[in-house]
């Protein structure tokens, strides 16, 4: 079967109503966050919820954000003292209202920044269907995660829109939270007035660092990211365990193939900023929407793939990184491109679902963090394609 007829048959499918309505998609996702919510809150599965409630509750009471609190939760706050403003709404009422709450709002901001994207319309809705299932396993865990992809996007519209000062605003958010913000700065050169985006960044740290000394104090708060940095360092040693849930990672794949932990990742981490930074290399293409575009999904890709501190639920940033680079794909779509699709769909998004044999997942995926292996291919597809191709006749032109 040649591609043009495959491609011809996934187009006819996926342009019936029931995919290309927007308010379809949108009520399922809400109500798919609704019942999930519901159902952590009646089995008292939401100890993430608890940590982020601990980091307001412990910052306005000057408790230490880092140490241990087992009457209140296992595990320890990896978020810096600024979550505890954004926290705050949902922490202060009932957990019966703000649970939910907090997971319609990461639902939310997370549709509404993928709809800011300049695609098309057919295409927005592609990219939040090829992302539902990915988003509901971190919402299981009532994660973080959507809310920082939604920074890392919005980080990217505004400058796309040439609102630095937002921009820069979320960036520097994303940072004082939980450091994987850091990565909106790969935008920079995209940026028309690169003076006001730098000033907007110190203005921005300025605020932020301050802003929690509203809750508590000046030298509690200063303390509390010394007491973060270390924090930190440890979180990064403990990943790197062959039997962790975490480190999901390009490196977690070759630690755990050779079974060994002690595998640096700055080898890793060195040839992956080297080939991300060629990317920039090309800058007659910047002029091009849809080279900037897969610049985003790259960006979002390699977040998560090069981290030691990627669990399942943080593969939501990757795979609406995946569900770009797959949208904006000029037709017909090589059938390779969607073999690695429809890898990244079964390995990377059903895995952790009971739609993946027990066997399989217990044994082979886990063991080998091989969750991450379709969307590592993808990087790769990605980053041949930033070298070599032409951007202009992509499909990303918004309607």
């Amino acid at each position: 079967m040649s591609d043009f007829s495959i491609n011809k048959k996934l187009v006819s499918f996926f342009s019936l109503p029931f995919f290309t309505n927007r308010v379809y998609i949108l009520f399922l996702w809400m109500v798919v966050t609704l019942i999930s919510s519901i159902k952590q809150l009646l089995h008292f599965k939401y100890n993430n919820y608890q940590i982020f409630k601990g980091v307001y509750f412990h910052t306005i009471e000057k408790l230490p954000l880092y140490k241990e609190y087992p009457l209140e939760y296992f595990d320890h706050n990896h978020y810096g003292p600024v979550f505890s403003l954004v926290i705050a709404p949902f922490a202060l009422l009932p957990d019966y209202l703000g649970l939910p709450l907090w997971a319609l709002f990461n639902a939310g901001i997370l549709i509404w920044a993928i709809t800011q994207l300049p695609l098309k319309s057919t295409q927005i809705s592609a990219v939040l269907w090829i992302c539902l299932h990915e988003f509901l396993t971190t919402l299981l865990g009532l994660q973080f995660n959507p809310l920082m992809t939604a920074i890392i996007l919005l980080s990217f519209v505004y400058i796309e829109k040439q609102k630095d000062f937002w921009s820069a605003m979320l960036i520097v958010l994303g940072v004082f939270i939980k450091l994987y913000g850091i990565v909106g700065l790969a935008f920079f050169f995209f940026s028309k007035n690169k003076i006001k985006f730098i000033l907007s960044l110190f203005f921005w740290s300025i605020v932020f660092f301050t802003l929690p000394m509203m809750l508590s104090s000046p030298d509690y708060i200063i303390h509390t990211y010394r007491e973060w940095y270390e924090r930190l360092i440890i979180k990064n040693a403990e990943n790197s365990g062959l039997d962790s849930y975490q480190d999901i990672s390009l490196m977690g794949i070759v630690r755990r193939f050779f079974h060994d932990s002690t595998i640096s990742n700055l080898p890793f981490l060195i040839g992956g900023v080297i080939l991300f930074g060629l990317q920039y290399l090309r800058i007659k293409e910047y002029k091009e929407q849809s080279f900037r575009l897969m610049l985003l999904a790259s960006v979002l890709i390699f977040t998560v793939i090069f981290s030691s501190g990627s669990e399942s639920p943080t593969y939501i940033i990757a795979f609406v990184g995946v569900a770009i680079w797959f949208v904006i794909q000029p037709k017909p779509i090589s059938k390779f491109y969607i073999v690695l699709f429809v890898l990244a769909m079964v390995l990377t998004s059903l895995s952790p679902s009971d739609l993946m044999p027990k066997f399989l997942r217990d044994n082979y995926i886990r063991p080998f963090a091989l969750k991450a292996l379709p969307c590592v291919l993808i990087w790769f597809a990605i980053i041949f394609e930033m070298y070599r191709k032409k951007f202009k006749n992509y499909n990303s032109i918004k309607d």
